[in-house]
Parts: structure tokens; sequence; C-alpha cells
């Protein structure tokens, strides 16, 4: 960034930025770095490699570690919603994932702003989830500044229950419960559902074709 020149928009993520190319100079940066934050700018996504070098004995001593720990019964019965949430609270290989110096430092230039991790979840199959935006479970004031670093701990393909992205779709406004017309109470449980009809529409409306996401063991999608 120009030092000359500050940012007029402190309160908005620096690869979100209307002035991307003044914060984000390419030949001032490393040319991998800038890659990733150009993608993050333009597609609202960028799939790394992650930075540990001893990254697959880490993620196999995870894979053991939690194996026991899912209700693989209930599972089998239901068939979605398999996940442990914070295992690095015990787990020490998911805390050193998640305390990753080189990804918050890299966080901390794409954002502007210091990066802590303040959740873990784990999955063993894919969640068969509703595509959705993680704003309406948790989010930040103000918003924009929360990221999910998705770090693959095995090779996904087609055939694994892949992540689906829409590349672009980060450009979107932020809509809650007064834009969709919903009030909540203490009657009623609210759950993401009460948005999958408006983001069915919002794909249909853009015309976005979703990316599937192939990844290899080791990798990480910001």
């Amino acid at each position: 960034m120009n030092p000359n020149r500050p940012n007029p928009l402190p309160g908005v993520p620096l690869i979100e930025s209307p002035f991307f190319s003044d914060l984000f100079n390419p030949l001032e940066m490393d040319p991998v770095l800038y890659g990733y934050a150009r993608q993050l700018n333009e597609n609202g996504y960028a799939v790394i490699d992650f930075p540990d070098a001893e990254f697959d004995a880490v993620a196999d001593r995870i894979k053991v570690s939690l194996n026991d720990r899912y209700n693989w019964d209930d599972w089998h019965h239901r068939g979605y919603g398999l996940r442990i949430q914070d295992a690095w609270k015990f787990d020490e290989d998911v805390r050193r994932i998640a305390v990753s110096e080189a990804i918050l430092e890299m966080l901390r230039c794409f954002y502007g702003r210091r990066a802590w991790p303040f959740q873990t979840l784990n999955f063993p199959v894919g969640t068969q989830q509703h595509y959705h935006t993680d704003s309406v479970h948790f989010s930040s004031m103000p918003e924009r500044f929360m990221c999910g670093v998705w770090v693959a701990l095995e090779d996904v393909g087609l055939d694994q229950g892949p992540l689906i992205y829409y590349p672009g779709s980060h450009k979107w406004p932020v809509y809650t419960n007064e834009h969709i017309g919903h009030r909540h109470s203490d009657l009623f449980n609210t759950n993401q559902g009460v948005y999958e009809e408006m983001w069915r529409r919002m794909v249909e409306a853009s015309g976005i074709e979703p990316i599937r996401l192939e990844i290899k063991k080791g990798q990480a999608l910001i």
C-alpha cells in the first residue's frame, strides 16, 4: 500500500476493498501471496499449500485420534451432521493447525487486521449441508472479517462429498433476518433453512456456476 495514500475504508477487509489495486502492489509483494490475494478478491477463495513440513504425519495422527470420538451410530441412522467442534481443546495436532503462525500472518496481510482462531470443526465425511454463507451462523462487527480456512486431511475428489462454492458470491450483500422478513422468537427455533430459498434464488439470478472443490491432502481453502 502506498503510505502517502491512507486506506479510506479500514472497516472493510483489504481483499474486498474497492481500493484493492492501491492496497496490494504486485511489485512489492511475494508473487505467490499476491496471487492468493487476487484470487480472494476476484473469486472469494484461494487454494493454498498448508505451510507445515510435517503436515502428512499431523493429519494422519488427527484422523486416528478423533475417529472413535465421532457418533458413527447416529450418523448411520440420520446420514448427516457428523462433526467434532473445538477439538483443539484436547488434541494438540488440531491446535497446531489452528494456530499456524504462517496462516495467521497471511490472513493479517489479506484482511488488514490481526487474525486469531476462534473455533475448529472436524469432519470425517461430507456434511451434506445446503450451500450457505457462514455469516448467518457467526459474523463480525464490522461485517466480513470472519474467515474460514478449510484444511484437507486427505485427498478429496468428486466422490468424497467435496465442498461446493459459488465463485464471486462473496460480493453479494450480507442478508439477515430483517432482509428476508423473518422474525425470530423464543417459540421458533431458527436455523439456516429459512434462508435456503433466498440462496437458491440468488444463485439462479446470478447465473454463477458452482465449483466442486477437488483438493489434495495438505492443501487448504481460504
